[in-house]
């Protein structure tokens, strides 16, 4: 190990950092904004970008691992599950700014939303929910090996599909969404690329 891996936090310290930024910049986005309606919309805007930024950390861990081993994929891999829950945690605080938004605002949170969205959004904060919960080590030993492998590996792909979506139907918008767009594709590509890799070692 090197001074650049001793230096690079890891484990519960990683998830503790990831929750404290998290943290603050939520209370510093309440703090800068003019009125109640403005800030739970930062907060909705910014905790969706962490939220994507840490699910494709997760989403990439072994895929990257497996293309270019090396000391970073290697620490993303091994911190794959700490990844997860911080993006667990930054969809949390997402969950309570559309909560929150609802109460202040019915009428803009419908302007902002619809019934097959908010559908769609708790089908996946159940996903979440159950990955974060198969997430500590004696429910993972109890699920057995095989099934929570099939668990996390179906909540990943639901959860791509969601981003995908979410971020492509507002592309009429704001072309500013082809961003996460163009990102997720090429984390599928990466994703793609890394299974044909694998198979003439499988053979």
């Amino acid at each position: 190990m090197n001074i650049s891996d001793r230096s690079r936090p890891g484990g519960a310290p990683l998830f503790l950092a990831i929750a404290a930024g998290l943290a603050v910049m939520t209370a510093g986005l309440l703090a800068l904004a003019g009125d109640p309606i403005a800030a739970m919309r930062l907060v909705i805007q910014w905790t969706a970008r962490t939220s994507l930024l840490l699910f494709l950390g997760a989403f990439l861990a072994s895929a990257t691992a497996r293309l270019w081993p090396g000391p970073a994929s290697g620490w993303l891999l091994a911190n794959r599950r700490w990844l997860g829950l911080g993006f667990a945690f930054s969809h949390l605080i997402h969950a309570g700014g559309i909560l929150l938004l609802h109460d202040a605002d019915p009428v803009l949170f419908w302007q902002l939303t619809n019934p097959v969205s908010v559908v769609s959004g708790s089908i996946a904060y159940g996903m979440i929910a159950l990955m974060a919960a198969t997430s500590i080590d004696r429910v993972a030993a109890a699920m057995g090996g095989r099934a929570w492998a099939r668990l996390h590996t179906a909540g990943l792909w639901l959860l791509w599909v969601v981003f995908l979506v979410s971020n492509g139907k507002r592309i009429g918008n704001s072309l500013l969404y082809l961003v996460p767009v163009i990102i997720l594709l090429a984390a599928l590509a990466v994703r793609i690329a890394a299974r044909r890799h694998a198979r003439p070692a499988a053979g």
